[in-house]
C-alpha cells in the first residue's frame, strides 16, 4: 500500500467537495476544479477528509494510481483554497513583456516578431510595470506548470550571456567563453 495513498486529505471549512463514483468536483473561494479519474481506485468522501484506497492490491496498475490519486486530489483542494503561482524572470537587453488585452501576453524576446501568446482559461498573468517580471496564478497547478513552461520555452535561458526567460529559483549553469589567444 502508498504510503501517500494512505494518509487521508483534509478539506478546509471553505471547501465543498461532492465525489460521484470517481469523480471528484471541488469548489473553493479562488473557483472550482473536477477530474475523472479512472476506476482503479475507490475514492472515499468523510465528514471533513477523503480517502483514497486501491481497488485490488495485486494489480500493478491500481497499486501505482493509488498515492497518484490522492496527490492530484489533494492539490486539486489546496488549488481551490489558497491557488498556485509560478514567477518567470526575463533577461536580456529590450526583453519585456505587456499584454494585449486581457486574454493575451506579448512577448519581445529579440526576434524580428513579437510573439504572442494566448492565456488559457483559468490563468491569471501578473506583470510588473517595468515588463521583465511575469506571475502566473491559478487553481489548478498542472495547468499554472505548463502556462510556465510555455512561456519559458519561447527563449530558454542561454549558458553564456544568461539571457532569456527563467523560472525564479531556477538554477541555470553558466559557461565560460571562448578564449582568444
Amino acid at each position: 500500500m502508498s504510503r501517500i495513498g494512505k494518509s487521508p486529505i483534509c478539506i478546509p471549512s471553505k471547501v465543498k467537495v461532492v465525489v460521484d463514483g470517481s469523480h471528484v468536483a471541488v469548489e473553493g473561494p479562488l473557483g472550482k476544479n473536477e477530474r475523472t479519474f479512472d476506476n482503479s481506485v475507490i475514492i472515499k468522501h468523510a465528514e471533513n477528509e477523503i480517502r483514497v484506497y486501491s481497488r485490488n492490491e495485486n494489480d500493478k496498475h491500481s497499486c501505482m494510481m493509488h498515492g497518484t490519486v490522492r496527490s492530484i486530489i489533494n492539490a486539486m483542494v489546496v488549488g481551490v483554497a489558497s491557488g498556485y503561482s509560478k514567477n518567470l524572470e526575463i533577461n536580456g537587453v529590450g526583453f519585456k513583456a505587456t499584454m494585449k488585452g486581457q486574454n493575451v501576453l506579448d512577448l519581445s524576446l529579440g526576434y524580428s516578431h513579437e510573439i504572442l501568446y494566448a492565456i488559457p482559461n483559468g490563468i491569471k498573468l501578473g506583470i510588473d510595470p517595468s515588463g521583465t517580471k511575469i506571475a502566473v496564478n491559478g487553481v489548478d497547478k498542472k495547468l499554472v506548470g505548463q502556462v510556465a513552461a510555455d512561456i519559458k520555452r519561447f527563449y530558454p535561458i542561454e549558458p553564456y550571456k544568461g539571457k532569456g526567460v527563467r523560472i525564479v529559483g531556477e538554477f541555470v549553469r553558466r559557461k565560460e567563453g571562448k578564449k582568444t589567444a
